[in-house]
């Protein structure tokens, strides 16, 4: 997952997302998340208490109370937990984050659906009104993808669209609501694909959602006409990734959009394992034989065109 598409494609095999639960909280066999009121006084067994959350600890098991409200919950809550809980290192790992994500969103707003539904549709707001060069990009993933996302946008041209790696879905969202032809996501994680359903239902986004491995979908050839790889392969080791690009190139008529992060070192908070450079990235584009380009804006993009 990428800063803004945190990716919860382990933990999502054993977390249900939409799981029915009691209001204003969440629990499962890890954490115990709860909404409490702002301003509330420490309560026995405080680890810490920060700007947006009070940790604690019952047992074994982790419990953490926010007083997040409806208007603020969307997907700058990945760098609020990143900041103010696990990069101090009073929580640890990724599943610990996966648990703790779903339940201040579940937490947040009564009922799971629209729960998520608020989420979406407050992350999407935002992503459209952050300009091309967000001046606060550094403390929000919703300001530092955005532009991505618009980037994405003017590279896919009319028709049918395979996204992979989709995570929460949010490009394919974009997508479909552009209404220039069919949009399909796609994710190892089945339950991200169900919450992505079921949302884009409730939103009435035409969206269709396909559970696979980004290196082996269940598609004929030349199925559709554009692949989005969008901030997938720095999560891949090289091998992998090449397998997914070759997947991507024997499933498009006309294009495959790529997209990655540039950085120092891989961001392993957010899963990524590998770093690219535009030569890296170009060198990519050599290996597959067909017509490419490669550009840089807000990281690198490796456009390439076997139509």
């Amino acid at each position: 997952m990428n800063a803004l598409g945190l990716r919860i494609a382990v933990a999502a095999r054993r977390i249900d997302p939409l799981a029915p639960g009691r209001p204003g909280r969440y629990a499962d066999a890890v954490v115990h998340v709860v909404r409490e009121t702002p301003g509330r006084a420490a309560v026995p067994g405080t680890v810490v208490r920060t700007e947006h959350f009070s940790l604690r600890r019952r047992g074994r098991r982790i419990e953490l109370g926010h007083w997040l409200r409806p208007d603020q919950l969307d997907n700058d809550l990945a760098g609020l937990l990143a900041e103010e809980l696990f990069a101090p290192g009073w929580l640890s790992g990724n599943d610990v984050f996966e648990r703790v994500f779903t339940g201040v969103v579940r937490s947040c707003v009564d009922g799971p659906l629209a729960a998520w539904t608020t989420f979406y549709d407050n992350t999407l707001t935002r992503i459209r009104q952050c300009p091309d060069e967000p001046a606060d990009a550094a403390h929000s993933s919703i300001a530092g993808f955005a532009p991505v996302y618009g980037r994405a946008l003017e590279l896919v041209g009319a028709g049918s669209v395979l996204d992979l790696g989709s995570c929460f879905g949010f490009l394919p969202l974009l997508l479909a609501e552009r209404r220039r032809g069919t949009v399909t996501a796609s994710d190892l994680s089945r339950g991200t694909m169900r919450l992505l359903a079921a949302v884009a239902g409730a939103r009435g986004t035409a969206v269709d959602t396909l559970v696979c491995d980004a290196a082996r979908v269940p598609l004929p050839d030349r199925s559709v006409d554009t692949v989005t790889v969008v901030h997938v392969l720095e999560h891949l080791e090289p091998g992998h990734g090449d397998t997914v690009v070759e997947e991507a190139l024997r499933l498009a008529r006309r294009r495959v959009v790529v997209a990655v992060p540039y950085e120092d070192e891989p961001t392993a908070a957010y899963g990524h394992v590998r770093c690219f450079t535009p030569d890296r990235l170009t060198a990519l584009g050599r290996r597959t034989g067909v017509p490419f380009t490669v550009t840089s804006h807000h990281g690198g993009w490796l456009v390439l065109d076997p139509g």
